[in-house]
């Protein structure tokens, strides 16, 4: 993940519902998520955070997993959403949603400099 960007405790409540939202847009293998995730900013995600987390989202019913041969390489393992994974990736973006509208409320105050103040 993107140390210097972002905290890495941020990025490590985000990552399940972002990871949920890339497989809302299909099937998909660890190595094009990290780099979905990457594309849209979140800096670079390890394999060894990714897995456990869609590994723990395989267990909790939400994910489930293919192995796909490779054209002329490795074949790849493809995690999927489950119709349970789809219904949980909607609830907690929703739920995501609120929780930063709720923080932005509380946290936007710092932005404005306060007469007086450095």
């Amino acid at each position: 993940m993107d140390e210097e960007r972002w905290p890495r405790e941020w990025l490590r409540g985000v990552l399940g519902v972002c990871v949920m939202r890339v497989l809302l847009d299909g099937p998909n293998y660890g190595y094009a998520i990290t780099q979905r995730l990457s594309g849209v900013g979140l800096g670079a995600v390890k394999g060894g955070t990714l897995y456990p987390l869609l590994g723990r989202l395989e267990e909790a019913g939400y994910v489930e997993v293919e192995w796909r041969p490779g054209e002329g390489g490795p074949g790849r393992k493809y995690f999927a959403l489950t119709a349970a994974g789809r219904e949980h990736a909607h609830d907690q973006a929703a739920r995501w949603a609120a929780f930063t509208t709720t923080t932005r409320e509380l946290t936007d105050g710092a932005l404005v400099p306060v007469a007086g103040r450095n």
